[in-house]
C-alpha cells in the first residue's frame, strides 16, 4: 500500500525542488503552466494506480477496498514528506531550532493536505470503477 505512492511521487519529483526553492529558498517560481500540467498528471496517475490496486484487491475477492483505496491514493504524501527531509539536510542551508520546527511543521500540514486530497482522488476513482464494473454484471 505504501509503494502505491511511489509512481505519483516520481511524476512530481522534479517540480518539488523548484517549489521548495521558491517557498523556502526565496527564489521566484515562474513556470506556472508546467506546474499545472504536473498537477494534472499527478491526479491522473494517482487515480489509475489506485484503480489498478483496487482491481487486484477485488480479483482476490477482498471486498474491503474503501479505506485501502484512500490510503493508496494518499501514500504519495509520505514520499513528499520524505523529500522534505532530503531537501532540508542536502539542499537548504537552514539550521537552528526555529527554522527546523517551522520547516517540518509547515511541511507536515501541507503533506497532510496532500494526503487528504490524493486519498480522496484515489477513493473517488475507485468508487467510480467499482460502480462501473458492478453495473456491467448481468444477473439472470
Amino acid at each position: 500500500m505504501l509503494m502505491a505512492g511511489f509512481l505519483p511521487f516520481s511524476a512530481i519529483y522534479v517540480e518539488l525542488y523548484y517549489i521548495f526553492a521558491s517557498v523556502w529558498g526565496h527564489k521566484v517560481y515562474i513556470i506556472w503552466s508546467i506546474l499545472f500540467i504536473v498537477y494534472i498528471i499527478l491526479i491522473i496517475v494517482t487515480a489509475f494506480i489506485t484503480v489498478a490496486l483496487t482491481y487486484f484487491q477485488l480479483a482476490v475477492e477482498d471486498h474491503r477496498w474503501w479505506w485501502r483505496s484512500f490510503l493508496c491514493g494518499g501514500s504519495t504524501a509520505l514520499f513528499v514528506y520524505g523529500y522534505c527531509f532530503y531537501y532540508f539536510y542536502a539542499r537548504s542551508g537552514m539550521s537552528g531550532f526555529m527554522q527546523t520546527s517551522f520547516f517540518f511543521g509547515y511541511n507536515l500540514v501541507v503533506c497532510f493536505g496532500f494526503f487528504l486530497m490524493l486519498g480522496t482522488v484515489g477513493w473517488r476513482a475507485s468508487l467510480m470503477f467499482v460502480r462501473r464494473i458492478y453495473q456491467a454484471i448481468k444477473c439472470e
